[in-house]
This record gives C-alpha cells, structure tokens and sequence, in this order.
C-alpha cells in the first residue's frame, strides 16, 4: 500500500465516497499494521499440486513443526489449518497420509494440544462418503493422542455440482454437515473449480458469474440457522509486479468482487496473495462506513419508535428491518469498521444490547423498563 497508493491514489482506484475515504484508508492500515491474516490455510491441494510422496511426507513433518513454533511464540493468526487433498480414488490415500503425518507431528511437537480454532479443509467433494471417511480418519487420530472425540473440526469446499445437489436432485450441504458428525464448521465456495465443473470456458470463469451466485444462494438457504459459516471463493487475478497501473487494475477488480460478496451477505473470503489484503480491507471498511450515518440514524428511529409501540403493533411490523440494520452494526462491529466505544453513540444502543442479537429482545427490554 505504501507503494503504491496514498490516501488519495486509493479513493480514486476503488471510487470511494469522498466522506468515507480517509477514514477507509486509515483503518486498513491499522489493520495491515496490528492483524493483516485472521485465517490461515497451509495448502496441500492445488496451490501446492502433486509431488513425490517423499516430498509431500517431509513438508506435512515441516509445516506441522512451523505451526507448532508458532503456537508456542504466539504468532499464530486466530484461525489455522491445512486444505488436503480431495477423496476422490486417485488422490484419497495421499490425503489421509498428509492429514495423519500433519496432525501426528503437529500434536507430538505440542504435547497433544491443537492450536485454538485449528481445522481441516476437504476440497473437492465429489460423491457421499467422502466426509464421513475423513470423519472416521480424523475420530482415530483423537482416539490415538486421547483428544476428545470431535476436537479436531473440519470445513467443507463446495467446489462441484455434487456439493449442491445430489444425484437425487436433493440439496447436498445439510445431508454433508450431517455426515461430518458434528464437525463441520464452515463451508468455503470455490469458484473456479466450480464454474469449470459446469463446463464455463476460462475466459467466463470468474466471482460474479451468474452460475456462482446461485451456488452461493443455495449454500445460504441450505445453512440457514446453523452454525456453520461460510466463506466466498478467491479473485485470481492478482496485484503484483512492477507496472502501477496493472495493480490497480487488480486491486478494483478485487475490490469489486469484495463488494459483490458483501452485498450477498458472504462476510468471509478467501485471498490468494498479501497484496490482496489492501482491497479485501478497504473493501469491508468502505461498505460499512459508507452506510454508516443512515444506518445509525435509521436504527435509532426504529428503536425509538418501536419501544413506545405494543408488541403487537409496530414493532413486529418493523422487526425484519429493526434486526437487518442490528445485524449490520454487529457485523461492523466484528470486522473493525466501527470500534467498541462508538457503538453507543452511533446507535443509542449499549454493547450488550447490540451482542444480545435479537432487535425484539432489545425492544422488550426497553419496554418492560418505560
């Protein structure tokens, strides 16, 4: 960012609100500065390919040593893991070799503890089973370093048709969560492989196609009131090189794909290379701060409003909207856009109010106290 864009350089690249822009700019740098990676993945799947097993057995030994020195120093992002290699016939054994030598030599080296927030991601789900196999591969792990059965949890790629519906023509993901027994914390789309598996030529592969956003859609609707979370696939075309003016070409083509994510309510994505985080930031920052104003002086109405009405009233008609504008603020809350001591004077409302997550709850309480 010091390189190749200032405050200035940046509002112009990514057409920020005036209003917003330096606000926008300054929060990314403090983020570049305190926290530039939330979540990590050690890749053993496509970024990494296939290699001789030797050679793949000695980086699964090496990388499981790395992630432990960082438990112990402490530098390790909140969230960590490692992407193996899919279930498919060909490439099942190498994955669950990976997944065991990792995991082996990563609890040996930490004396059987797991780094907090620690999972394993299987790409590339392609027929039913294939969960329930890593499930069964990861339970014999915990059983062998006497961890608790399911402390090792897992995330699923949807990547291929059959991770949307299965060859009955029934939605695949909850029959999937279910087959993970427990485990499953997230499920991360993966646009290329996906738009490649519905045979869409590369030149149409890309975050915005039509194709993703349905997959997308169902991925929403199949979750919906679970505690699995989800995540948005990756822009790959990337920021780097010497020539300005292909960077920030880069960066607003991922900066727009951010945006498109956000406004589809994918509050998590996958980045491929640092010079990303610039615009994946700016990108989350931009679109809360530039709604900020409106939707402070939108939810104060409502919560005004609504705590002088009776429950059956008003403020059952304006809940949907009341709880659509708390869920903004909670997510701004959560990424960085707006910090702790704001919230009362953005919204009227206490901090455990706003962690309370239910406008009606907030609402009742109010209510019962006039």
């Amino acid at each position: 960012m010091d390189e190749h864009a200032s405050s200035r350089d940046l509002a112009a690249i990514l057409d920020l609100a005036p209003a917003a822009a330096d606000r926008v700019y300054a929060r990314v740098r403090e983020k570049l500065e305190r926290e530039p990676v939330e979540d990590f993945r050690l890749d053993f799947e496509d970024g990494y390919g296939n290699r001789p097993d030797s050679e793949e057995d000695g980086h699964a030994a090496s990388a499981a040593v790395e992630v432990a020195t960082g438990a112990r120093q402490g530098t390790l992002p909140p969230f960590i893991g490692i992407r193996i290699k899919n279930f498919g016939d060909e490439l099942r054994s190498r994955a669950l070799r990976t997944a065991q030598l990792f995991l082996e030599r990563l609890l040996r080296e930490t004396d059987g503890r797991l780094p907090d927030n620690f999972v394993v991601t299987l790409p590339k789900i392609t027929a039913s089973g294939q969960v329930g196999a890593l499930v069964d591969a990861l339970g014999q792990i915990e059983s062998a370093h006497a961890l608790p059965p399911g402390a090792i949890r897992m995330e699923l790629m949807v990547e291929t048709p059959h991770s949307i519906f299965d060859e009955r023509g029934a939605v695949s993901l909850p029959a999937l969560v279910r087959e993970g027994a427990g485990r499953v914390s997230a499920a991360h789309f993966g646009t290329y492989d996906y738009t490649a598996s519905l045979g869409i030529t590369a030149a149409h592969q890309h975050m915005r196609h039509q194709a993703c956003d349905f997959a997308r859609n169902v991925m929403q609707v199949a979750l919906a009131g679970t505690d699995v979370w989800l995540s948005d696939g990756a822009t790959n075309v990337l920021p780097v090189g010497k020539d300005r003016t292909v960077i920030h070409q880069a960066w607003r083509l991922h900066y727009n794909d951010v945006r498109h994510s956000l406004a589809n309510a994918f509050y998590q994505g996958w980045d491929l290379h640092p010079a990303q985080l610039v615009t994946r930031y700016a990108a989350v920052y931009a679109f809360f701060l530039e709604s900020l104003d409106p939707a402070s002086q939108r939810l104060r109405n409502f919560i005004a409003r609504a705590a002088q009405a009776t429950l059956v009233g008003d403020v059952f008609d304006d809940a949907a909207t009341g709880q659509g504008l708390l869920n903004f603020f909670l997510r701004a809350l959560n990424c960085g856009a707006v910090h702790e001591n704001e919230i009362g004077a953005l919204t009227g409302l206490t901090l455990e109010e706003l962690r309370s997550g239910s406008f009606v709850k907030i609402v009742q309480g109010r209510t019962t106290l006039s």
